[in-house]
């Protein structure tokens, strides 16, 4: 069997909004829809028809976008009821592993057009209350918040793998001795980039503005922050010593991103040319308190898989969960120029939707290689539970 080469023609995101903000009022399937939409639109020459499968990372699934979200996006989205649609859950990195399980449909010859991509509203994460063990549970019984980290957790998990997300980043910090100044300076240029690319109008050929929001660019970047003023925050998750506050953690945030996938085929029916081509992929496993490493064997192992070194590397895009989980990474990562990570900003400043974040770094790097006409990208993200995964794009 032969391994076809698979294309991204083209990505679009929702610009990010925060949590509580200006896309809280729109339901994740709502927002599914709305890129799906608005990718098929950007294709006119394309018969949505044959569009072979979507795919969705989706990090929730217990609320309104419960019932296979990909399948209610493409229903929402006017799309031909023939059009399949499976909804992929890997947590930060589910849009990801969304746009790595339809390339792999398409290499493998199981398609030759797909749609992949990612949807979060942390703002509209619901509440949930586990059944009683009992009829009449004489005791009350607790809530949990699904918006994000552990809930629920099984009591046979070693206490260690279970600390907060923040505590984790915390754990990196200590292992990597980096104090809350550099974190927080990694913070600020994070907002220095990210306000200096919508400026420029670097995101205007990847933005999909959900109508009838008044959204114009992403939510949570502070083109006036200073180091004073991520000074005074208070740490969040250590409050005698601590190193991560919220002004150096990604915040918590609502989007969508969606990316147009085909192989020779499927690009003769698009009648447009790529924005850069799939080389390889990668997913790891790490302790899960280490999680915020997951991208260092992950990112390692794609390099090689693709025949690339990070010497060959144009452009990185790394999600910012926390700044010291972006340093951590990048310290163990000493032959990487940091200069070409995040270029134009990263999820401390740009957000964090949680399953859409994936298809938003695939879809960025896709768009810069194509505006660079060549070279050679990588996006990769950490992921809670202890996992990493990194895609090597080319152009």
């Amino acid at each position: 069997m032969s391994i076809r080469d698979v294309y991204i023609v083209d990505a679009v995101r929702t610009p990010i909004g925060k949590f509580g903000g200006a896309l809280s009022s729109v339901r994740p399937d709502d927002l599914a829809a709305h890129v799906v939409k608005a990718l098929v639109a950007r294709t006119p020459e394309l018969d949505p028809a044959r569009i072979d499968d979507v795919y969705f990372g989706d990090a929730n699934g217990a609320g309104e976008d419960n019932r296979d979200v990909a399948r209610m996006a493409v229903l929402l989205a006017g799309l031909p009821a023939s059009v399949p649609g499976v909804t992929v859950n890997r947590l930060c990195g589910s849009g990801l592993e969304a746009v790595i399980q339809a390339a792999r449909a398409i290499a493998v010859g199981d398609a030759h057009i797909a749609l992949a991509g990612g949807v979060e509203s942390m703002s509209r994460a619901p509440w949930v209350l586990q059944k009683p063990e009992r009829a009449f549970p004489a005791g009350h019984q607790q809530l949990h918040s699904t918006t994000l980290g552990w809930r629920m957790t099984n009591p046979k998990m070693p206490a260690e793998w279970t600390v907060a997300l923040g505590e984790g980043a915390e754990l990196v910090a200590d292992k990597h001795a980096l104090t809350r100044e550099q974190q927080d300076a990694f913070a600020l240029e994070s907002h220095r980039k990210a306000a200096e690319a919508w400026a420029k109008g670097l995101f205007d050929g990847e933005i999909a503005g959900y109508p009838g929001v008044d959204l114009a660019r992403d939510e949570c970047i502070r083109d006036s922050t200073s180091m004073e003023a991520l000074a005074k925050l208070k740490p969040s998750f250590r409050p005698d010593g601590g190193t991560v506050t919220a002004g150096n953690a990604s915040p918590l945030n609502d989007g969508a991103a969606a990316l147009l996938l085909v192989d020779e085929e499927g690009l003769r029916a698009t009648g447009r040319e790529p924005l850069a081509r799939i080389r390889a992929s990668a997913v790891t496993g790490i302790e899960p308190q280490l999680f915020g490493l997951g991208p260092v064997e992950a990112v390692r192992r794609v390099l090689e898989k693709a025949g690339r070194s990070f010497a060959d590397l144009s452009v990185f895009e790394l999600n910012e969960a926390f700044a010291a989980q972006a340093l951590g990474c990048l310290a163990e990562w000493p032959e990487l120029d940091p200069s070409i990570v995040n270029p134009r900003g990263g999820a401390i400043a740009i957000g964090h939707p949680l399953g859409a974040s994936g298809a938003r770094l695939a879809g960025s790097v896709a768009h810069q290689l194509a505006a660079a006409g060549s070279g050679t990208g990588l996006a990769a993200l950490c992921i809670g539970v202890g996992q990493g995964i990194a895609l090597v794009l080319e152009r």
